[in-house]
């Protein structure tokens, strides 16, 4: 068990390595950039873009925080699919840390923002169910750090047993040796489009609950 837990945590600073070691080997920014620069400077505007269609303006002070998670979220699940390394994101503690950094985040500056006037986003629109409403709400929000949790653990987690069933299937039993790599690759390229949408997705969870925390009562 203690291997495990090491294991994930050792993952998870690989996970945090590889994309900080790509953005210094792109190195400084310039006025005719590389290509490889070019595709940073694309996820940046990618994460911008993303920021500023449901926040405004003032959620860019968070493009930071998102495309961090963004990245960390990526590599980790793309670790999952190097053969004998199981995805940070497989394991759920490494995603309840990464919940709760947004779920914390999103009160605090809902606070920071609105005093205790962020109160009445628990409220519902009648004074008269007030109560009823803030009971649902409350329970609504502790339950976002744990199902960004258990979506990303399930379907990191599921579908590296899933890869590893269907290869072995094929290895065992081979229908020939054209169509076994033809299939081997679709599995690859399916499991590869899954990383991108599970990373996708946490961040504009992130994006939306932040919205909804920062916003003003007349958006």
């Amino acid at each position: 068990m203690q291997e495990t837990n090491l294991s994930h945590v050792v993952l998870g600073m690989v996970a945090m390595a590889l994309p900080l070691g790509a953005i210094v080997m792109a190195g400084k920014p310039s006025i005719k950039p590389t290509k490889f620069q070019a595709f940073w400077e694309g996820y940046v505007r990618f994460v911008r873009n993303m920021v500023l269609e449901n926040m405004g303006q003032e959620g860019l002070r968070y493009v930071p925080l998102i495309a961090s998670i963004g990245l960390f979220v990526f590599f980790s699940n793309l670790l999952g699919m190097v053969p004998g390394l199981d995805a940070p994101t497989a394991n759920v503690n490494t995603n309840l840390a990464i919940a709760l950094i947004v779920f914390l985040l999103y009160n605090i500056e809902g606070f920071r923002l609105h005093g205790v006037g962020y109160l009445k986003h628990f409220m519902g629109p009648n004074p008269y169910v007030a109560p009823v409403f803030f009971l649902i709400e409350v329970i609504s929000h502790l339950a976002r750090p744990i199902t960004l949790t258990l979506r990303l653990f399930a379907n990191m987690k599921g579908g590296a047993l899933l890869l590893v069933v269907l290869v072995s299937l094929v290895v065992q039993n081979p229908v020939s040796m054209v169509v076994s790599p033809v299939f081997l690759l679709f599995i690859i390229a399916i499991k590869f489009l899954a990383v991108f949408i599970q990373s996708y997705i946490f961040m504009i969870l992130s994006v939306v609950y932040l919205a909804g925390a920062v916003s003003h009562e007349e958006h």
